[in-house]
């Protein structure tokens, strides 16, 4: 049975809890808490669960809208670039999207991709170095596409669209990763020991949305697609910074998910016993494990972390 919770608290997405170290005080904190029921949601469905928005959440639109201001009324897909590696079982997607590139780089690769991209009626903009796009003609058939979160470290083939409708992407997606293999900025990327950009990955296909009305009061953190749902839901958004976690009101969304366990340990979690100190927190982790915390919580002097 879930314990009941204030109206509005803040709720704080975190690493997985099997990253975290047993001996780290949170596992302190989660012992005073009130354990809740799991979200067995991926974070995916829990932004569009959060600002109440279609699910799956169509990224490619919003991002397109948060960074260029154009989305309007096309249907968009993001072609982000990706680090693909074969092994001995298949080819694992190790990178996307989040690969250091500057805008040459990013421009110099789309001019190499552009005719494949043409063949198939389609038009690529490099919304942002780290950020790919296409934009469909109207019409356009679109089969189901993995976000990248759900790919990531497996064989890349398993999370490929399936079936006749999603032959025609597979197609495309081998032409673009034959022009990037040779690519000769990839020998260049290696040199200076970056990833290469040596495929893309196509997901979070859709248009823009209307306003959004959502859980959420404000956003702390530093997704840009966090920020995209919050600029469609006219509510404010900080970058991550641990004064900001320690400042963030009831009723906002501070996203750690994505830290590395040693910054979260560092600096985010002195800013994170500072909010609690004072305000009625909702805990989730990205495995779905959630907790309530009320700052009385801490007079629970009984309740003793497991070891």
């Amino acid at each position: 049975m879930d314990a009941p919770m204030d109206t509005h608290p803040a709720s704080v997405w975190l690493p997985p809890l099997e990253h975290v170290d047993r001996a780290h005080p949170l596992h302190r904190l989660l012992a005073q808490a009130d354990r809740l029921d799991g979200d067995a949601r991926d974070r995916m469905a829990r932004l569009a669960h959060g600002f109440g928005a279609e699910s799956p959440l169509p990224a490619a639109a919003l991002l397109r809208e948060r960074l260029a201001g154009d989305a309007g009324d096309a249907a968009w897909l993001n072609a982000d670039p990706a680090w693909v590696q074969p092994d001995m079982t298949g080819v694992r997607l190790l990178a996307c999207g989040a690969m250091p590139m500057a805008p040459g780089e990013a421009e110099a690769f789309a001019q190499a991709l552009q005719p494949a991209f043409a063949e198939a009626g389609l038009q690529l903009e490099i919304t942002a170095p780290t950020h790919w796009q296409l934009r469909l003609p109207p019409g356009t058939a679109l089969p189901a596409f993995a976000a990248p979160a759900q790919a990531l470290g497996e064989d890349l083939y398993q999370h490929l669209p399936q079936g006749a409708e999603g032959r025609p992407w597979r197609v495309l997606l081998n032409e673009v990763q034959v022009l990037l293999h040779q690519h000769p900025l990839n020998a260049a990327r290696q040199a200076r020991s970056l990833a290469p950009v040596n495929s893309v990955w196509l997901w979070g296909a859709g248009r823009l949305p209307a306003p959004l009305h959502g859980r959420f009061a404000g956003v702390v953190g530093n997704d840009e697609l966090l920020h995209a749902l919050a600029a469609r839901a006219g509510i404010p958004g900080r970058a991550y910074a641990p004064q900001a976690v320690a400042m963030a009101k009831a009723g906002w969304l501070i996203d750690l998910q994505e830290l590395p366990a040693g910054e979260f340990a560092r600096d985010a979690w002195p800013a994170l016993q500072a909010l609690a100190r004072r305000q009625t927190l909702e805990l989730v982790f990205a495995g779905g494990e959630r907790w309530s915390w009320r700052p009385w919580h801490r007079w629970r002097f009984w309740r003793r972390a497991p070891r």
